[in-house]
Formats: C-alpha cells, sequence, structure tokens
C-alpha cells in the first residue's frame, strides 16, 4: 500500500521549494451539528481538527511544480476520511474559480472515501459543484491533472479524479468507486487498485513516489504550452528514399517487420515525451495505439501512433480522447498511420469498432488545433484513414494507403491470387499515385 502522507506533506513532496501558498477560506456560517443536526457531529469535527491541524478535509493553494504554476487540491484523509461536505465544496469551488481567473492548472491530489455522511444529501450534491467546475476548467482550455492517494474511492474518485484529463496513481493506492465497506464480500480487492484502474485503462500511469514531482511536472509543462502552428511531418527513417515502381513494390516495402515503425519515429522526433493511457471505456491497446504529448523543438506537440498492428477498438478511442485534449489545450497534434486495418474479429465488434472508428473520424474532423498525418507504413482501409488529416497527410517513400489490401480486393473481385499484383497496380496505393489523386500532400523525403 502506498504510504499515506498528509495533505501537506503531499504538497510539500510534489512542490518546488518555498512556492505554495495557501488560498483564502471561504466562510460559512455553521450550524450546530451541521446541516442534519447530526449528534456529534461537532465533536467530531473538533477532533479531526485537533488530530490534523486542519479546519476541512481538504488544503487548497498554489505553488509551482517543476517550474510550471498550478492549483493544487490537497485531501487530508485523517480529517474525516478526506470525505466531501458542503464546506469541501466551498473550497474546492473557489479553487477551481481562482484557477480560472489565473488561467493556471488544477492538480487535485485526491485521498478521500467519498461523500460525508454526517451531512447526508448535502454532501453528496457537493459532487455536483465539482463536476460544473471542472467541466468550466475543460471549457476554458486548463489542463487538469489528478494524483491518485491512498485512498481514492467514492465521489472523489468519480469527479475529481476520473474526471481529470491525465490520472496519475501511485503504486497500491486504492482506487474504485466502491471503498473497502461497501463493495461486495466477495469481490476481488486487486480490482480495486491503482494497477487494476491503470489496466483498465482509467489511469494513464502508476509513478513511484520518488518519480511523481518529475513526472507530475513534466505533464504540467506540456499541457501548458498552447501553439497554432502545425506540427512537420518527421523524416522518413530507413528504407530507400527511391518511390516505389509499382503498387505491389510499395506494398512489398511497407510489411518487413524490421522497419521502422512508430516507436523509432516518435524517439527520432521528440526530446522528450509522456504517454496517456486507455479509451477510459475499460479498454487499452498499448499494442497498437501509442498516444500522449512530447517536446519537439522546445515546443509541444500531441501525437497519435499506429504500430503497425491491426488496431483495436480501444486504440481508437484512446486515440480520440487524446486529439480532443489536445484541441481543448491548443496544442497541435502529429498522428501516424500504420496499420494493415482495424482489427475485425468478433470480439472487436463487441468491443465496438465501428463506433470506436466513427468517434476517432470526428474528433479528427472536427478538431481546431491542426493536425499533421504521415503515413510510415501501411494504410489498410478506413482503420488507418481514421488517423489521417484532410488536407495534410504526408507519406514515406515506403509507404501504401489503400481502399483496402491488395490481397482481399483480389478476393472481393474473385481474381485468382495471380492477379493480386495486377490488382495492387489498379488501386493505384503508391505514394506518388496518392499525391496525384489529391488524397495526401507529399511524400516526405523522396
Amino acid at each position: 500500500m502506498a504510504e499515506r502522507l498528509s495533505a501537506r506533506e503531499a504538497v510539500s513532496a510534489l512542490a518546488d521549494d518555498a512556492t505554495f501558498a495557501e488560498l483564502p477560506v471561504p466562510v460559512r456560517r455553521p450550524k450546530p451539528d451541521g446541516p442534519l443536526g447530526w449528534p456529534g457531529y461537532d465533536a467530531s469535527r473538533a477532533r479531526a481538527a485537533e488530530r490534523t491541524g486542519e479546519q476541512e478535509s481538504v488544503v487548497c493553494g498554489t505553488a509551482r511544480v517543476g517550474g510550471t504554476r498550478a492549483v493544487l487540491i490537497a485531501f487530508e484523509f485523517g480529517f474525516l476520511g478526506g470525505s466531501l461536505g458542503e464546506g469541501t465544496g466551498d473550497r474546492l469551488e473557489a479553487a477551481y474559480a481562482y484557477a480560472r481567473e489565473r488561467r493556471f492548472p488544477v492538480v487535485p491530489l485526491v485521498a478521500t472515501g467519498g461523500s460525508r455522511m454526517q451531512e447526508g444529501m448535502l454532501a453528496l450534491t457537493q459532487l455536483q459543484r465539482v463536476a460544473r467546475q471542472s467541466a468550466l476548467t475543460r471549457e476554458a482550455g486548463l489542463a487538469q491533472v489528478a494524483v491518485l492517494r491512498d485512498p481514492t474511492t467514492g465521489g472523489g474518485w468519480a469527479t475529481l479524479g476520473a474526471g481529470a484529463d491525465v490520472v496519475l496513481a501511485l503504486p497500491g493506492a486504492q482506487v474504485g468507486f466502491a471503498g473497502s465497506r461497501v463493495r461486495p464480500a466477495d469481490a476481488d480487492p486487486a480490482a480495486y487498485t491503482a494497477e487494476a484502474q491503470l489496466a483498465a485503462g482509467a489511469a494513464d500511469a502508476v509513478v513511484r513516489p520518488q518519480e511523481l514531482r518529475e513526472t507530475l511536472g513534466r505533464w504540467l509543462r506540456l499541457l501548458t504550452c498552447p501553439s497554432t502552428t502545425p506540427a512537420p511531418p518527421p523524416g522518413p527513417l530507413g528504407g530507400s528514399a527511391v518511390l516505389p515502381a509499382t503498387g505491389w513494390d510499395a506494398v512489398r516495402r511497407a510489411r518487413p517487420p524490421q522497419r521502422p515503425r512508430a516507436t523509432a519515429y516518435l524517439d527520432a522526433y521528440f526530446t522528450d515525451r509522456a504517454a496517456i493511457r486507455g479509451d477510459r471505456c475499460g479498454g487499452t491497446d498499448p499494442d497498437g495505439m501509442l498516444c500522449g504529448f512530447g517536446t519537439r523543438e522546445g515546443r509541444t506537440v500531441a501525437y497519435a501512433a499506429q504500430t503497425g498492428t491491426a488496431t483495436r477498438p480501444a486504440g481508437y478511442r484512446t486515440a480520440a480522447r487524446l486529439i480532443r485534449l489536445a484541441d481543448r489545450l491548443g496544442i497541435p497534434v502529429l498522428t501516424l498511420v500504420d496499420t494493415p486495418g482495424a482489427a475485425n474479429d468478433a470480439e472487436a465488434e463487441r468491443q465496438g469498432a465501428g463506433a470506436a472508428i466513427a468517434d476517432l473520424f470526428a474528433a479528427v474532423a472536427g478538431a481546431r488545433t491542426p493536425v499533421t498525418t504521415l503515413v510510415i507504413g501501411e494504410g489498410g482501409s478506413g482503420g488507418a484513414l481514421a488517423l489521417a488529416a484532410p488536407g495534410n497527410t504526408w507519406a514515406t517513400p515506403d509507404s501504401y494507403f489503400s481502399v483496402i489490401a491488395p490481397e482481399l480486393a483480389a478476393a472481393i473481385l474473385k481474381r485468382p491470387p495471380r492477379e493480386v499484383e495486377a490488382t495492387a497496380d489498379q488501386l493505384r496505393i503508391r505514394p506518388q499515385d496518392l499525391v496525384e489523386l489529391g488524397v495526401i500532400r507529399g511524400t516526405v523525403g523522396g
């Protein structure tokens, strides 16, 4: 289990030295034993204050993390289990409003058991206040990066945690909507952990405490660097600069397993990068789609890159999530196309392949931030086209883009195998064909 720090210890572990400044605390006229008149509630609060030195379950302020100024919201689990009540809601609302006024990103350091029972439904409705503030902050184009401490459960997870743009978690932290005392007796406790949420695509990374300050600082720097300049397409890696002579030659050059793939292109393009993971719908596709943000010549560029395998529905949803986040933050996007096509097995259909591809088409089509695409290998049908920027797609000399794989085209047309190569020529799938047809802008390095 992750070490449980107090709110101020958590802030101190992350903030640059001597940069934390606590925000003014909103004043609410208290009622005896709270809004419900819950017997003993005032005494419980007094004991919690004496034990922790805090007057509420959150400490809010501003600080620099890795040089970037942000609003930090640190939960104090020792104060009634970090629960949310009306006073908590007041502080959270004020912190989000301050962030929007100053255009600071928001960093919730979550450690909570959920809503405060002694305040009943009035406590639960604080989640609506938090959701509203988060939505307004999102609309303002400001980033939210959550850090999941132990425990992160209930409404705190379902708003401040899971609702953030990027979710980082401490190893072994208990994370889940159901807390340990309310989940089914036979529930697998491993399902309610940071690691399980990472595997399910609900968190982006599990980060060791000693690496958290650097990781959080990198994320804040990357997400607070907008630009209106399109990302330049990468140069080609490996292979020949000579364009393919025939359609089948283009196919053969795009398929060798030793050809440079997405990781090689991303490593060459960025000086540093940080990955997002998961579609926030229970799925990941780490082998088929790489997404994140990186630094290119001093500015941030978001990326979504196919890896040469058949892309799964979770991969398309993760890419759509990446593009929409970059669009809100005003960060240009680079996409790399390299897939024989979308996964078409029965499980992919059950996971909503068509809907996932449609959502990515919509994300690219609706993006206001500039999107640049480079085809680096196989461009297989709609599963590849969904990631391509209309009017700003480029190709390497050892790539092709086709309505369908030549072998499948021949099969659909009931042609014998010996006619596959001729079919490839008829499809006009070479990079130079695509330029002539107006499908792509040009080739790189050719």
